[in-house]
C-alpha cells in the first residue's frame, strides 16, 4: 500500500495512531475497553489491515494496549510510574512509514576495549569488542546511522556473525536476552562524517540515542544511533505513581 496521507496531512497509519492514542489519554476509551476489530477499523480508515496490525503493534509496544488471543485488543490498565523507551527494531520504525528498509554494513572490526569503553560500557582492561558502524535506509534515504560495540565476552558468537540478512541490533534481539537497559537521549550537531553518511548538511541538528544493555552474564552492547534532527522524535510513556503498582 502506498503512503496515503489524510486530509490532515498526516500519513493514515499516523491518523490511526494519533486517533486511538486520543481516546485512551483522553479517557473516552478507559482502561479494560475493548477496541474495535482490526478489519472493522480498516474499513472505517479504507486501509489495509496490516496497516492497522502495524498500529496495534506499536500501541502494544508502548503499552498502552493488551493484545489478547482469540478476545481481541484491550486498554491497558495504568501501570506504576515509568518512562517506556523501547528497544525498537529500526526495519520496524521504518516499515511504519511504508517505505522499504534497507542498511548496508561500513566496517565491523575487533579490538581491545580502550579507556572511553571501560567508563561508557563497564567492560574490563582487556576485553575483545566488536566494532560497528552501520547506514540504515528508509527508501533511498539514509535514516539513521548506528555505531556499535558489542562484547565479545559476553557474546562471543558476534565474532562469526555475517550481519548480512539481518543488522546488529536485530542479531542481537533474537540472540542475547537482555535483562537491563539505559537510554541516554543528546542533541548534538552533524560532524563532517556523520553529515556525509546521513546527507545532510554539516551542522545540522541530530537527535542521538546512546543504549547499554545488560545480560544476566554481563554487559552486551553500548550502541549510539544518530537521527537527523528535523525527521524524527522520541516518545516516552509515562503513568502515575500511585495506580495499581505492580
Amino acid at each position: 500500500m502506498t503512503n496515503r496521507k489524510s486530509q490532515t496531512g498526516l500519513t493514515l497509519h499516523q491518523k490511526i495512531l494519533s486517533d486511538i492514542e486520543h481516546k485512551i489519554v483522553s479517557g473516552d476509551w478507559p482502561p479494560g475497553y475493548r477496541l474495535p476489530f482490526e478489519v472493522d477499523l480498516a474499513k472505517s480508515y479504507d486501509v489495509s489491515r496490516m496497516t492497522v496490525n502495524k498500529v496495534m503493534t506499536q500501541l502494544a509496544g508502548a503499552g498502552l494496549v493488551e493484545r489478547r488471543k482469540k478476545s481481541g485488543t484491550f486498554v491497558a490498565q495504568p501501570r506504576a510510574q515509568s518512562a517506556i523507551l523501547e528497544i525498537s527494531d529500526i526495519e520496524v520504525e521504518v516499515s511504519a512509514l511504508d517505505l522499504p528498509y534497507s542498511f548496508s554494513v561500513l566496517s565491523s572490526v575487533e579490538r581491545a576495549a580502550a579507556a572511553a569503553d571501560i567508563t561508557r560500557f563497564e567492560v574490563s582492561t582487556g576485553d575483545n569488542l566488536l566494532q560497528i558502524k552501520c547506514v540504515h535506509f528508509a527508501g533511498t534515504k539514509p535514516f539513521c546511522l548506528e555505531e556499535r560495540l558489542i562484547s565479545l565476552e559476553t557474546v562471543p558468537e558476534a565474532r562469526q556473525a555475517s550481519f548480512e540478512g539481518a543488522a546488529p541490533g536485530q542479531w542481537l534481539l533474537k540472540q542475547v536476552p537482555w535483562s537491563a537497559a539505559e537510554h541516554k537521549i543528546l542533541a548534538v550537531t552533524a560532524t563532517p562524517e556523520t553529515a556525509g553518511l546521513l546527507e545532510i548538511p554539516k551542522g545540522a541538528a541530530c537527535l542521538v540515542v546512546e543504549r547499554r544493555t545488560w545480560s544476566e552474564t554481563g554487559p552486551v552492547t553500548f550502541v549510539r544511533i544518530t537521527y537527523p534532527g528535523d525527521s524524527h522524535t522520541i516518545i516516552a510513556n509515562f503513568r502515575p505513581a500511585s495506580i495499581n503498582a505492580t
